[in-house]
């Protein structure tokens, strides 16, 4: 794009700790704070980089937790610091995207916001930019607008959105109604939607105008929506802005924008849907990270780690590695290896889901030290 989208603001809720890559991802270095395609920079700059040019380097905020302030400040250099929202623990999308849409449209009423994840994966810069325009025509027509990704295979690791009939709006060409959201389906289930063209991948993108998101959760989360406007009043206050957070945040209702947002407005027809012409992943485990990795060779051993010392024979899978130890693999097909100086996870593609319970099992133990 040679300019701006007039009146648009990219949001970048950046949190969690993507346990389902541990031990590479932790409290301490999230998955967005890691180049995990080889492109020499984290995911998150890979995200700011894509939005810059749709936003403008001065209307680009992200959200993120305090302990995390400086790593983010340090890859985003350019960020202004009135653009930096910090949280002062998780509270999931609702509280993350809902402050900064209460903060935003008191600066600027008529403003309209795009969320985006700051740790997934997306190629074809300019077919990207593209829906995001048609998402902010939909957005100005009043509606909430997702970008709906054509599925290329039957995934049971996605959410779908099924589209319904197509939207008359300037500047959106391809805009639909949508008719519903459905949670991760089992692989039948995923098959039909693969074979189904009404059926796309939810990628948990949002564009809306900023006070027609504030009003839909206010009606499904009015407790929710209080607290936010009340941090909101006191957000650029910077006495005032501490203690308002230290108070409220921790008593925010922590739930899925999915939940408050999405699905209501869907079964309400407030809902539309742009479909995305481009390739996306959410790196949601090392499966996913593997294929990326190999581009979907099957037979390929991806290997991701500055000077990774690593003997493959006949071997398939992936292995990241942040020691100088050597790692020999051989013989094995879809195995995941991660090696880091204080856990080592060894496992295999078809299993990379169950991670999270490694995880889940540290927390219960106690052994907090290595998350």
């Amino acid at each position: 794009m040679v300019h701006p989208i007039d009146g648009f603001y990219a949001v970048i809720p950046a949190g969690g700790i993507g346990s389902r890559l541990w031990p590479l991802s932790r409290a301490e270095a999230p998955k967005f704070l890691h180049d995990l395609t080889g492109s020499g920079q984290t995911l998150l700059r890979d995200t700011w980089d894509r939005l810059e040019p749709l936003a403008g380097s001065d209307r680009i905020a992200v959200v993120t937790g305090r302990a995390h302030r400086a790593a983010v400040e340090a890859e985003l250099p350019g960020i202004p610091d009135h653009n930096v929202f910090l949280e002062s623990e998780p509270r999931d999308s609702t509280a993350a995207i809902g402050l900064a849409a209460a903060v935003l449209v008191r600066r600027e009423p008529d403003v309209v916001i795009g969320s985006f994840a700051a740790d997934h994966v997306i190629r074809g810069a300019r077919v990207f930019g593209f829906a995001v325009c048609q998402a902010v025509e939909v957005a100005r027509a009043g509606y909430i607008c997702t970008i709906g990704i054509q599925p290329s295979e039957p995934s049971t690791g996605f959410g779908y959105i099924k589209r319904a009939e197509e939207l008359v709006i300037d500047g959106a060409p391809e805009a639909a109604l949508v008719e519903r959201f459905i949670e991760k389906p089992d692989r039948e289930t995923a098959t039909q939607y693969f074979a189904d063209r009404a059926y796309s991948w939810n990628a948990g993108m949002f564009i809306s105008r900023a006070d027609v998101l504030l009003a839909e959760i206010a009606e499904s989360e009015p407790e929710l929506h209080a607290g936010l406007l009340e941090l909101a009043e006191a957000w650029d206050d910077r006495a005032a802005r501490g203690p308002a957070v230290d108070r409220i945040w921790p008593t925010l209702r922590k739930i899925a924008i999915d939940y408050t947002v999405a699905e209501p407005a869907a079964a309400k027809g407030r809902l539309a849907v742009v479909p995305g012409h481009f390739d996306w992943d959410d790196v949601g485990d090392f499966a996913s990270l593997s294929k990326l990795m190999s581009d979907g060779r099957k037979n390929d051993l991806a290997i991701l780690g500055e000077n990774a010392r690593v003997l493959a024979d006949a071997s398939s899978g992936i292995v990241v590695t942040q020691t100088q130890r050597i790692i020999s693999v051989i013989g094995v097909q879809n195995i995941v290896v991660v090696d880091t100086p204080d856990a080592l996870l060894v496992t295999t593609s078809e299993h990379a889901q169950r991670v999270k319970q490694v995880v889940d099992a540290l927390k219960l133990t106690g052994r907090g030290d290595v998350l």
